[in-house]
């Protein structure tokens, strides 16, 4: 899997993206002047005390776009492609996802520069630890909700809450448990949120099926990263008789034209840490993957993957994008002009956004929601989130990548109107 090294590409393509949609739909000049800017930007560097002794200085990022609608709300990653370009990106991608889905959350992202597959579980634990202190009072319950994104998880968070919370006086700590989302159930978590995102990928495919009279059962698809994302896209597309016939990681890409079983792939990938090996798996370069013949592809890795130089290679119906920000301007100009229907990450990726609301919200009422009223809720939500983008791109006649940011911006310049600006 090809990682881009042009994260500031990233947040100029968001900026190109705003501007378009905000065109369109002749965008108040003076809002657009505050969601065209991030609101706050937070960069920290900080010790961490090493296993062997030595201290390593490391650089961490939180950016909030905008909170017009609720606190700050976005995940934290752990990559040595992190920058302040990428997570402003990514902030403002939150807004216009949570804009969508009718949650009242504004978006927020951040990070650190760091390879975590080269520290130990100690020192990942003292780097998280670190990290949450010098962000201190920039993140809160009520203020800014970090929660997992690329190489962090509910352990992670969970090391989050308990710093976090320790740095509150005692009388206050249990107020305090909704600092983070995405952890684990026994320290608060939601049931559900570990197949949240997956899950939202699978409900708007088949919403997208109905609206093509599309049956599922005995569709084919493929999938680029097999990280949470994809694997539970994966395992959760299993049940409507859909075949995966072909994978990708960061160790290469792989194909099974007779189907590969999602369950078992996940359990030898816990295992193994790679898709190498794996039973009938037959290895193949980036160019034959993207090539794949199929139905559906959902890319579910790093941004930039689907761009001029790569979605003429797509053979497909429909992109699900998993991840954040897979497709650039130009890669999606190529799938229009292909006639292959996509389905944005504002909206295909939201499960993980909604669910963390609902976690967040069960922390406030000391309330645990069993795994059915989760879901139900969650379809409910993204479903809802989807047939307005879909109704944007008939309205104005456009493409669903724009119908969908004209849906966030359409709310978020109501709320700016109601409000005002202070003072």
């Amino acid at each position: 899997m090809k990682e881009t090294q042009q994260a500031a590409s990233v947040y100029q393509n968001v900026c190109r993206q705003f501007d378009k949609a905000a065109d369109l739909i002749d965008f108040d000049p003076e809002i657009r002047k505050i969601l065209g800017k991030t609101q706050n930007e937070v960069i920290v560097n900080f010790p961490v005390i090493m296993d062997d002794g030595h201290i390593e200085i490391l650089t961490g990022y939180r950016v909030q776009h905008n909170n017009v609608l609720g606190p700050y709300k976005g995940g934290l990653r752990y990559h040595p492609a992190v920058d302040i370009d990428e997570v402003r990106a990514l902030a403002t991608w939150m807004t216009w996802k949570s804009a969508i889905v009718n949650i009242p959350f504004g978006g927020a992202k951040g990070g650190i520069q760091v390879d975590p597959s080269k520290y130990s579980h100690s020192e990942l634990q003292r780097i998280t630890r670190r990290f949450t202190f010098a962000l201190g009072c920039n993140i809160g319950p009520e203020f800014d909700i970090p929660a997992p994104d690329v190489n962090t998880n509910a352990q992670i968070m969970a090391w989050i809450l308990d710093t976090y919370v320790s740095t509150q006086p005692p009388h206050s700590r249990q107020a305090n448990v909704h600092i983070v989302t995405g952890k684990p159930v026994e320290s608060g978590g939601s049931l559900g949120r570990d197949k949240a995102t997956g899950q939202g990928v699978v409900y708007t495919i088949e919403q997208w099926a109905n609206d093509r009279k599309f049956d599922l059962n005995g569709a084919t698809y493929f999938v680029q990263g097999f990280g949470n994302v994809g694997s539970w896209t994966s395992i959760l597309l299993k049940p409507y008789g859909a075949k995966l016939v072909a994978v990708e990681d960061i160790c290469g890409a792989y194909e099974d034209p007779n189907g590969i079983d999602p369950d078992e792939l996940n359990e030898y990938f816990k295992e193994k840490h790679t898709l190498d090996g794996f039973k009938n798996l037959k290895k193949i370069d980036h160019e034959k993957f993207l090539n794949t013949k199929a139905d559906i592809f959902v890319p579910a890795a790093l941004e930039n993957q689907v761009t001029s130089e790569t979605a003429s290679l797509l053979n497909v119906r429909v992109v699900a994008e998993g991840a954040n920000g897979p497709t650039d301007l130009d890669g999606d100009e190529i799938l229009q002009q292909k006639k292959i229907d996509m389905i944005p990450d504002i909206i295909c990726n939201a499960g993980g956004v909604i669910v963390s609301y609902f976690e967040w919200l069960q922390n406030k009422r000391s309330e645990f929601w069993d795994l059915e009223e989760v879901d139900r809720k969650l379809h409910r939500l993204i479903v809802g989130g989807y047939e307005r983008v879909r109704a944007a791109a008939k309205e104005y006649k456009t493409d669903w990548r724009t119908a969908a940011y004209i849906v966030a911006l359409a709310r978020l310049e109501k709320v700016y109107k109601e409000r005002g600006i202070f003072p």
